[in-house]
């Protein structure tokens, strides 16, 4: 019809979404809009709808205000959902209905809120005095049906978060872990009177209550408190288990890594194998920790990865979810400058931003940042690159460069894994959100050959930054920033006096350095530069060079370096071993490369430690 417009058109024409204009269709907040088979046919003088329109056309003051806060740092469902601009993810709820399996595992990077939709599981599911419904009411599962409606608020909860256990010794951990528990046993003090509970049971509740178990005790207090909610309430429970991986983490990194790992066994063991007094069970981590034996015998454990479809829409926002929030934000033009900086995510199937940093750009008035950061995993990327070999450098600075790379996956990568095998990097900062998956190609074992890049322009900033976070405690920024001028100006002597007293400074850090370490200093010195490309042991000539600094502007010199280590060597040999480096870079022409790309002056180092000692010749 002539006088009618379709959605499409009319979504180009007020620059909103075409799933927006539906929904202003069905509310009849568009004039004159009728559905004509499955699509509305909009009349072409309608006007463009406001967010107070009611259906009569006539506009009122609204009692809510004009914009919603934004949800900072939110993860309390009720309150998320009911006074912040919230993103609706409750069909979650229906796809586990209908699938509900026994126990779910969900794997995602920090921040990208796991910890938000477990507590909207909770308030779902749980069993309270308070009617729950009221905050489902208005949200998509609600409209799914009575088949869905009927499990709102109908199980007993344990809910249980790990993610602020983060201290340096297992006696520290235990007692935060008791407190965590002991807090959880205040939340069903109804069990304190429960006269379906015996004396028996009342006696370890009050145990765990108290705080005063043992390690024993504490490793069945799920098996226990589901025990105890099940003879109350005469319906098993629903536990979710938040961060679980948090004080494995920090276990590996603070040297109590076998006792949370037998610990975390048994609780799970208790609590979710074989458990007649559990309904259903929710995790959610960064690491599957599969062959940690942690799940040893789950057989009815259901494993959500980042490269698995299922559920991949509910964490982080979806390029829908991002545009109506940059509509409703009145910012619809930033939509292009949300998509170089914070999407690229790719989940299963579903293209995926960074929830974090989406809500934190809209709060600090569009200018964009790198907002996101880890939460302890940049301390094992330092680690691991400390034990790397030249290929893993070569790599990763191919990355900040913007080139990709196939490599294999392994999604139930774990900790001492990665440090005894550096090669599982690749695995750790796809599941840790440095990376994201362009092509998967199934391998055995059924993991998988994926081909990974950075994801956007925030992660490009905050990986420069993170991969060479291992330097920061040897390497003061002053320093730091003088040894780069040092090398862009070709001034040796000051150079080396620089490199010399920062080794001399970190004496002990060296004692066993070879030159794969001397190689990532280096390296990362070099990448701190900007306006340049960095790369590692890049054919050229006749050969490869150890480390190469390409200008961005030709006008600036190229820098080629070529390292030597050896131990215990003398003044003499390692002034040697200094020119021996330059030389073979002018044999081999390493410069020819930068030459050929009408690169006017390259400066060469040659390169020799011994310990905490440093010679530099330059050409």
């Amino acid at each position: 019809m002539a006088d009618t417009m379709l959605v499409k058109e009319a979504a180009k024409l007020w620059n909103l979404t075409e799933r927006r204009i539906s929904g202003l269709c069905r509310e009849g907040k568009i004039k004159g809009a009728k559905k004509q088979g499955r699509s509305w046919l909009i009349p072409v003088d309608a006007e463009k709808p406001v967010d107070n329109r009611i259906k009569s056309g006539a506009y009122v003051k609204s009692s809510r205000p004009a914009n919603l806060p934004l949800p900072v740092g939110i993860s309390d469902y009720r309150l998320a959902s009911s006074e912040y601009y919230y993103i609706d993810k409750t069909m979650m709820i229906k796809d586990f209905i209908d699938e509900r399996p026994m126990v779910s595992l969900f794997t995602r990077p920090r921040r990208f809120g796991k910890t938000l939709t477990m507590d909207m599981l909770r308030t779902f599911f749980e069993k309270t005095d308070e009617d729950t419904s009221v905050y489902f009411k208005d949200k998509k599962i609600w409209a799914c049906g009575e088949k869905y409606r009927q499990y709102q608020g109908k199980y007993p909860v344990i809910f249980i978060t790990f993610k602020d256990i983060k201290f340096d010794s297992w006696e520290k951990t235990f007692d935060a872990i008791k407190d965590v528990f002991s807090k959880e046993a205040q939340r069903h003090s109804e069990l304190r009177t429960s006269d379906r509970c015996d004396e028996f049971d009342k006696k370890i509740f009050e145990k765990l209550l108290s705080g005063e178990v043992n390690e024993v005790e504490l490793s069945g207090a799920l098996l226990d408190l589901s025990h105890m909610l099940h003879k109350h309430y005469g319906i098993a429970p629903i536990i979710i288990i938040d961060e679980y991986d948090i004080p494995i983490q920090q276990g590996y990194m603070k040297n109590y890594y076998d006792q949370i790992i037998l610990f975390m066994r048994n609780l799970f063991s208790g609590g979710l194998k074989d458990n007649k007094h559990l309904s259903y069970g929710f995790l959610t981590g960064i690491l599957r920790v599969a062959k940690e034996s942690i799940f040893s015998g789950l057989n009815n454990l259901t494993v959500n990865s980042v490269l698995d479809n299922k559920y991949s829409a509910y964490f982080g926002f979806t390029s829908e979810e991002v545009k109506e929030m940059a509509e409703y934000y009145g910012v619809a033009d930033k939509y292009d400058e949300l998509c170089e900086w914070y999407d690229g995510y790719r989940f299963g199937k579903t293209e995926i931003f960074n929830p974090w940093s989406v809500i934190n750009y809209f709060n600090n008035e569009c200018e964009p940042r790198a907002f996101w950061q880890s939460t302890g995993s940049n301390e094992i990327i330092g680690e691991i690159i400390a034990e790397a070999d030249t290929e893993i450098y070569n790599r990763l600075t191919a990355l900040v460069n913007g080139e990709t790379f196939t490599t294999y996956i392994d999604t139930g990568v774990i900790y001492p894994q990665i440090k005894n095998n550096p090669s599982t990097i690749y695995s750790f900062l796809l599941v840790a959100g440095y990376l994201k998956v362009l092509r998967t190609t199934p391998s055995f074992n059924g993991d998988f050959m994926c081909e990974v890049a950075l994801p956007n322009k925030e992660i490009s900033l905050v990986y420069h930054k993170e991969i060479l976070q291992q330097l920061d405690n040897i390497i003061p920024q002053s320093i730091a920033i003088s040894i780069q001028e040092a090398i862009f100006s070709g001034d040796n002597t000051k150079l080396k006096s620089l490199i010399q007293t920062l080794l001399t400074q970190s004496v002990s850090s060296f004692d066993t350095a070879g030159e794969n370490f001397y190689h990532g200093f280096m390296l990362g010195l070099c990448a701190l530069l900007g306006g340049s490309f960095v790369s590692s042991n890049r054919e050229s000539g006749n050969g490869r060079y150890d480390i190469g600094l390409k200008p961005k502007n030709k006008n600036l010199p190229g820098i080629l370096i070529e390292l030597k280590a050896e131990k215990d060597c003398t003044g003499d040999h390692l002034k040697k071993l200094s020119e021996t480096a330059l030389q073979q870079m002018i044999d081999k022409k390493y410069d020819a490369e930068m030459m050929m790309e009408g690169i006017k002056t390259i400066y060469k180092y040659g390169v020799a430690f011994s310990g905490k000692n440093v010679e530099i010749t330059v050409e």
